[in-house]
């Protein structure tokens, strides 16, 4: 992984339908805003930009390498879950220590840290599709922080969150936007509001 940790994600010439054509960005270590206020167009995108599924035109390449392969050859270096999708019959715990195998920079510390903060304990054996909506946004993004994923992908993040839930979110956001300066992480988080709280490298608005 050590031989893209230093480059950036690149998008060029992307598109995906007639919501978005001939469009073009980079995504460095830190990060990364998609606004879309509309909710037209984030979630295809992510998915083209974690290498989930080709654009209609256009490339997506991360240390010059086309997304998808890269995804083949290394998956450990990507977390990305659309919080749409339905959930197999897996408790938060299982799915942790898929997790911690797939991805060799899991830090658990900091998966324990998350699960106390957000309260998820007592639902840490029940099935996923039994959780809250908000319970379920609480583990995934309690695993995406610490799965330590050089690219990490996250879709509405503050998505059925209480105000204190919400409020760790910016707080955790704001501390590994400070070590992404080490372990060269680039997060890619997309939403239907800017996040103002959260000290984004950069905020794109999406057509």
């Amino acid at each position: 992984m050590e031989e893209i940790s230093a480059v950036c994600l690149r998008a060029s010439a992307l598109a995906l339908d007639t919501r978005l054509a001939d469009w073009n960005a980079t995504f460095d270590s830190g990060l990364s805003l998609l606004v879309d206020e509309e909710d037209a167009v984030k979630g295809p995108l992510l998915r083209v930009l974690a290498g989930e599924m080709p654009p209609q035109a256009g490339a997506v390449s991360w240390g010059g390498m086309d997304m998808r392969v890269r995804r083949e050859q290394a998956p450990e270096a990507v977390f990305w879950r659309d919080p749409r999708a339905p959930w197999p019959e897996v408790s938060p715990a299982q799915w942790a220590r898929e997790l911690a195998r797939r991805h060799p920079a899991w830090s658990e510390p900091d998966w324990q840290r998350h699960v106390r903060e957000w309260a998820l304990q007592e639902h840490l054996h029940k099935e996923m599709f039994r959780l809250s909506t908000g319970s379920r946004r609480k583990v995934l993004l309690a695993a995406a922080l610490a799965s330590g994923a050089l690219l990490t992908l996250i879709d509405e993040p503050e998505a059925a969150l209480d105000h204190s839930s919400i409020r760790y979110l910016h707080e955790v956001l704001g501390a590994e936007a400070q070590r992404c300066r080490q372990n060269g992480r680039i997060w890619v988080v997309a939403h239907y509001a800017s996040m103002p709280e959260v000290p984004w490298n950069q905020a794109i608005r999406l057509p």
